[in-house]
């Protein structure tokens, strides 16, 4: 099976409203610390997800890989050339589902680089940049079990914990009027093996993390990812609240690698023969904003 992203639908006038909500940043702290601090130390502090491919991983113990990764080296490249110190170190700091935001709030990272979704809860507590990626939740199913969200009544359902996407879930059964047993597991590759094993008769994620889950299938023929999206989920680099002149640094470097085409080739070095959704296309137009 070629991976393919899928158009979300209506995606392009959510996509609209929801940008504006994520240009608008809080005002409850002035302080440019953060921009002073990588001057002064020439290192950023990125903060990586072990368990979050193709956005953040971990390889080996030690090699970090992924879109939002990549983005965040070049960001940091970015950051350099404005601030004019020459080359940034990067530091790699280790987060997980569970303690990513108290990592930004406690000053542990600078950036966080992962699979996260922006919400207006999320903003009492971070700031983001301007959108990175748009996903939308979907099922990946066994090909000789259930072949639609509607068929998985009385059937046990799999999610990551911790995260939006199991709020998602619940809402979502609740819309669909699907009864269901929701099983939390702690990271998509234990969803994958749940599905393979047939503990649960599908797994609920985010799209572009499903289809990347049948490229590590040991038979992808045998598993499929539903067509149809029961949300939209806007991805951003999560920093520090209120520290306005550090997110319009973030967010100038990241017009600037829309506008020059970088984020093309990010997105095709870690999704591969995936093809970009319409949503991403327009957030593509959308994140290259003029100086």
């Amino acid at each position: 099976m070629t991976p393919k992203l899928t158009t979300l639908k209506a995606m392009t006038a959510v996509l609209a409203l929801a940008l504006l909500a994520t240009f608008t940043a809080p005002a409850e702290r002035a302080e440019a610390q953060t921009l002073e601090q990588i001057k002064e130390t020439k290192t950023v502090r990125l903060g990586v997800r072990r368990d979050a491919a193709p956005f953040s991983s971990i390889i080996e113990g030690e090699r970090t890989a992924g879109y939002s990764v990549d983005l965040c080296i070049a960001v940091a490249g970015q950051i350099s050339q404005m601030l004019g110190v020459g080359s940034l170190s990067v530091e790699f700091v280790e987060v997980t589902a569970e303690n990513r935001f108290d990592s930004i709030v406690e000053g542990k990272i600078d950036l966080l680089c992962g699979a996260t979704s922006v919400t207006l809860s999320r903003r009492e507590v971070i700031d983001f940049s301007t959108p990175i990626f748009v996903d939308g939740a979907s099922v990946l199913l066994r090909a000789d079990g259930p072949q639609s969200f509607a068929e998985l009544e009385g059937k046990v359902i799999g999610v990551r914990g911790g995260t939006t996407t199991e709020a998602a879930l619940e809402n979502t059964l609740i819309r669909q009027q699907v009864t269901a047993t929701v099983m939390a597991v702690t990271d998509h590759a234990d969803g994958l093996a749940a599905l393979e094993s047939k503990q649960i008769d599908a797994y609920f994620a985010d799209q572009s993390i499903l289809f990347f889950l049948t490229t590590k299938s040991q038979e992808p023929t045998r598993l499929m990812v539903s067509e149809n999206s029961f949300t939209v989920e806007l991805y951003a680099l999560g920093l520090p609240r209120g520290d306005n002149e550090f997110r319009l640094a973030v967010d100038r470097a990241l017009a600037r690698l829309f506008r020059g085409g970088a984020v093309k080739s990010l997105f095709e070095k870690n999704f591969g023969n995936a093809q970009p959704s319409e949503g991403l296309r327009y957030l593509a137009r959308f994140g290259a904003l003029p100086e």
